[in-house]
């Protein structure tokens, strides 16, 4: 058992906190960390899932709309039912679950507790999970750590909108769960902030349940959802999308009684002189997504300055050794299935390390020194995986910063062009992939470099 000295309260007593081991811990029970566990479970390891909330699900069990698995179960469902496929999977297996348990930091050790987890492996990076569950704090030991945890949507204080502070003032996801599942009724006349895919699908859901929404306003020259949800969400209900205007003020004192919004230029200023009231009693904002990483900064992960997610490989192991990322707390997807994909990879990888034929294994069969940063250009909004540590064909994916009619992906490295893919057109709300051959990757060993490019440039057309 481990012993944790807790001096804020009392210096002399000393709290023996309960210890389990496990091969894999993902820390997450969304869809990410659901796909993860159960690929981890299926090499063979033994898992254990850390969920915040009461119920497996994550933001899925909000998202009554439909749309999910059509590439996963070539079915459409909608969110929960999505998430109670993967629910019932789990529930059929040994993962053990962790629910409503806040996880408090990750700590990383050589050797330690190595026995716990696998005797007669020698010393080993054991990572250590603390957690503070309904029956008390616990510490989970494992070879491997998944992070999944999803992301979090930005607030009014991180766009800055001037004005007053009444009530009324929303992000959609929290306006999306009020409907959804708390079955609570946020306003009755709503302006709708960002053309994100969860902004557009609340804009009908509003609707729907007889909010009336004055229109949705975007600062882009575009709408930033897929343009799927832009015809289902606004055209078929008659909803406005207004491109470069923005919120410039919110007005009310208890409650929003009405907002300013303006036409920007082409610097995204407000453009004076276009300002104009709106009356509404609910502002809700769809202004991106910020990936949950307060906990993997704090275990020493570094992060990527583009995504705000994980510099990791393609094995999607981030710079700490045993330590894996995926799904929207590694770069924010446009659909389930992507995240469901990509974190099947993170898990059965996290397992293959936790077994003792992980990343380092792989790096040595394929050639040792492979060790490669990718770096987004042009367009592209940034690159994944950020680093390349074995010659293998490889997925990269990326996203575009603007919309743009023909362009073509670009592989260099220093002034010399390894590969070219085809002229098509590319959208910001559409997170791309790119196969890129392990000849390619040899060539820029070959040429004694050290980073790769991914450049997406608009070509000129006739």
């Amino acid at each position: 058992m481990a012993e944790f000295g807790s001096s804020a309260i009392n210096t002399d007593a000393v709290e023996t906190v309960q210890t389990r081991a496990f091969d894999v811990v993902v820390i997450g029970g969304g869809a990410a960390g659901m796909a993860a566990a159960l690929a981890a479970h299926k090499a063979g390891t033994r898992v254990a899932i850390v969920e915040r909330e009461q119920h497996l699900g994550g933001i899925l069990r909000q998202c009554i709309h439909p749309g999910f698995g059509l590439s996963h179960f070539k079915q459409e469902l909608t969110g929960p039912e999505y998430a109670q496929r993967f629910i019932n999977q789990v529930r059929e297996t040994e993962i053990t679950l962790f629910l409503d348990s806040m996880v408090l930091g990750i700590d990383s050790s050589e050797g330690a507790g190595a026995s716990s987890v696998d005797e007669g492996a020698g010393a080993v990076a054991v990572h250590t999970v603390t957690l503070m569950s309904p029956a008390g704090m616990l510490q989970l030991t494992g070879r491997a750590v998944v992070l999944a945890m999803g992301c979090r949507e930005r607030t009014r204080s991180e766009i800055k909108i001037p004005g007053s502070r009444p009530a009324g003032v929303f992000t959609a996801g929290l306006a999306q769960r009020y409907i959804n599942i708390e079955n609570l009724k946020p306003g009755s006349r709503a302006v709708i902030l960002g053309s994100g895919d969860i902004g557009l699908i609340m804009a009908r859901r509003c609707t729907l349940e007889g909010i009336s929404v004055e229109g949705v306003y975007e600062l882009m020259p575009y709408a930033n959802g897929l343009r799927r949800n832009v015809k289902n969400c606004l055209d078929d209900f008659g909803i406005p999308l207004h491109l470069s205007t923005t919120v410039t003020s919110v007005i009310g004192h208890d409650r929003v009684e009405a907002v300013e919004v303006s036409q920007v230029n082409e610097h995204l200023a407000p453009i004076p002189g276009t300002e104009r009231i709106v009356s509404c009693d609910t502002l809700l904002l769809s202004v991106g997504l910020i990936p949950e990483n307060e906990l993997s900064v704090a275990a020493g992960v570094e992060l990527d300055p583009h995504t705000r997610g994980a510099v990791v490989d393609q094995s999607l192991q981030t710079g700490v050794p045993g330590i894996f990322a995926c799904g929207n707390v590694l770069h924010v997807h446009d659909l389930a299935d992507n995240v469901t994909t990509e974190s099947e990879r993170a898990g059965a990888a996290a397992a293959a390390y936790a077994l003792g034929n992980g990343a380092d294994d792989e790096v040595g069969a394929a050639g040792t020194g492979c060790e490669l940063m990718v770096s987004p250009a042009g367009i592209a909004g940034y690159a994944l995986p950020g680093r390349i540590t074995t010659v293998a064909l490889t997925k990269l994916n990326f996203r575009v910063r603007r919309p743009v009619n023909a362009a073509r992906v670009r592989i260099l490295a220093g002034d010399e062009e390894l590969f070219a893919g085809k002229v098509r057109p590319f959208k910001p709300s559409v997170m791309e992939s790119f196969p890129l051959p392990a000849k390619v990757i040899q060539r820029a060993l070959d040429l004694g470099v050290n980073e790769i490019v991914l450049s997406v440039d608009p070509v000129e057309e006739a």
